[in-house]
């Protein structure tokens, strides 16, 4: 909501001072595919190791990639709505150039916003540490954090 929001300001005050939209350089979307790519092999690779090889990872490495996993798809959902909102603010003129270019570089800038969203849930999924293999008797079940990391409960 927030990214949407932001979107439909940039063109309304643009165009409220009449200036010119902000051009959507290549590098946006290329960038986002980027860091898309790279927490999702990191989140690839967390997987493998806590689901498939059943080995544990340091509490706070594994706080560190819960953190990074939820502030990715937060941010990839907000820039996907930016995105989204300032392409839609374009459609109607589809027939010039400058706005064309501006509802398909941010299209897709809007598919790899969503990429990196997605790469975030991944990861934070497989920060989660699978129910029977925590050594407390209190297993995490995805209602604790803290659990789900394999941090001993203090009761």
């Amino acid at each position: 909501m927030f990214g949407a929001l932001a979107g439909w300001l940039i063109v309304v005050v643009a165009n409220a001072l009449d200036l010119v939209a902000p051009y959507v350089p290549w590098t946006a979307p290329a960038a986002l595919a980027v860091i898309a790519a790279l927490v999702g092999a990191l989140a690839w690779s967390t997987h493998q190791r806590i689901h498939v090889r059943g080995e544990r990872v340091e509490p706070e490495r594994a706080v560190a990639f819960l953190v990074l996993g939820k502030a990715t798809a937060l941010a990839g959902a907000l820039i996907a709505g930016g995105y989204l909102t300032f392409a839609l603010m374009f459609i109607g003129r589809w027939e010039a150039d400058g706005p064309r270019e501006r509802v398909i570089r941010s299209l897709v800038a809007v598919v790899a916003a969503v990429g990196l969203s997605i790469a975030g849930l991944l990861l934070e999924r497989a920060c989660k540490v699978p129910d029977g293999d925590d050594e407390n008797e209190d297993p995490g079940d995805g209602d604790d954090p803290v659990a789900d990391l394999g941090y001993p409960h203090h009761h």
